[in-house]
């Protein structure tokens, strides 16, 4: 399988480089998202829970605690709501929008390069087509038979390893941006959903809540 992949890549030309050259930014920017979403994400339900239960007892360092013990974007964002637990409503919602701020294009961050690398993975391997059929079609006007058949199918095998290559890489880019971007709207939606309740809890539970040694 690797040797059929390393010989239609040296038949592919010059035109393969910038598709291996983006093929390896495209694998780079999927694993690093992916690494970082699952590591934001967090089982809003147990979250939730865990926080329902130190605010509702007045114990708002415990529910602090709760929120510095795993640190995310999700708890980072709950923890500087807590920390204004004996402000103003407005200031605890403020807290968390600056919060907010700071966190979310973390989350989307080098996503949508994966949309634009896919295009490109596209151009090049369209461009690399086109330089392969170039030299096809200047193999056919050349006056030396003798070769005119073999640099003539050296022609088409690169334009068409150019055109495979060039298409799998962008759908590789297109699927990892599609799941990616799925991932970071879930993620996104599990903070405003826990941001929201956090702020309800601690509207109605303030007078409860004060600090605990």
């Amino acid at each position: 399988m690797l040797t059929a992949i390393s010989t239609a890549f040296h038949k592919g030309g010059w035109g393969m480089w910038p598709i291996l050259f983006v093929s390896v930014l495209i694998v780079a920017v999927i694993v690093e998202r992916a690494v970082y979403l699952f590591r934001a994400s967090v089982d809003k339900d147990k979250l939730l829970a865990l926080l329902k239960s130190q605010v509702m007892s007045g114990n708002v360092q415990g529910a602090i605690k709760v929120c510095s013990g795993n640190p995310t974007p999700m708890t980072r964002i709950v923890q500087a709501g807590l920390m204004k637990f004996n402000k103003s409503d407005d200031e605890v919602q403020a807290a968390m929008d600056e919060a907010a701020l700071r966190e979310l294009p973390k989350i989307n961050a080098r996503t949508p390069y994966l949309a634009m690398l896919s295009n490109f993975a596209v151009m090049a391997g369209l461009l690399g087509t086109i330089a392969g059929m170039i030299k096809s079609f200047g193999s056919v006007g050349s006056g030396d038979a003798s070769n005119k058949s073999t640099v003539l199918a050296e022609g088409i095998a690169e334009a068409l390893n150019c055109t495979a290559f060039g298409i799998g890489t962008s759908l590789l880019g297109l699927l990892g941006f599609s799941l990616l971007q799925g991932k970071t709207t879930s993620v996104i939606d599990d903070i405003n959903e826990v941001t929201v309740q956090v702020v309800n809890l601690v509207t109605s539970h303030r007078a409860q809540m004060q600090p605990t040694g």
